[in-house]
């Protein structure tokens, strides 16, 4: 079951563009031999055979907490704002708002560098996220990403 944080604090969200579960984690891994299926924040978060070290150590020095799940684990408070937008994704969430960190695209192009997504990530934290913008309220729908 996902954890929850304090409205009052922010906190940092990744979602996979892949289902959580068994059947999930199958079709994952089906889809990705037969090349339908893909997810660039798996490629930062795990090698093909574990989570990556190095991607333990990058959220351990993080200013703000971060959970990542899977499309279908995302809290139900969240799923409408979090489904405005093409998985994966990285979202800040704080006082019943989603903000848009980094965007499926980005996440492409850091092509599962840890090193990067952590250089990219603490840019948007301390300058804010520019144009990549799309935020939403809490709120509403319930059901699955």
């Amino acid at each position: 079951m996902p954890r929850t944080h304090p409205p009052e604090r922010p906190w940092l969200l990744g979602v996979y563009d892949a289902d959580g579960g068994w059947r999930g984690e199958a079709a994952y891994v089906v889809g990705t031999l037969l090349g339908r299926a893909h997810c660039a924040l798996c490629d930062i978060t795990h090698s093909p055979v574990r989570r990556k070290r190095a991607w333990d150590a990058m959220v351990g020095r993080l200013p703000l907490p971060m959970q990542v799940v899977h499309r279908n684990e995302v809290p139900e408070q969240l799923v409408t704002a979090v489904r405005q937008h093409e998985l994966a994704a990285v979202f800040r969430v704080h006082d019943r708002q989603v903000e848009l960190l980094v965007d499926a695209d980005e996440l492409a192009r850091l092509g599962g560098s840890v090193d990067e997504f952590e250089a990219l990530l603490a840019a948007r934290l301390v300058g804010g996220v520019g144009e990549v913008g799309g935020g939403g309220e809490i709120g509403g729908g319930g059901g699955s990403a």
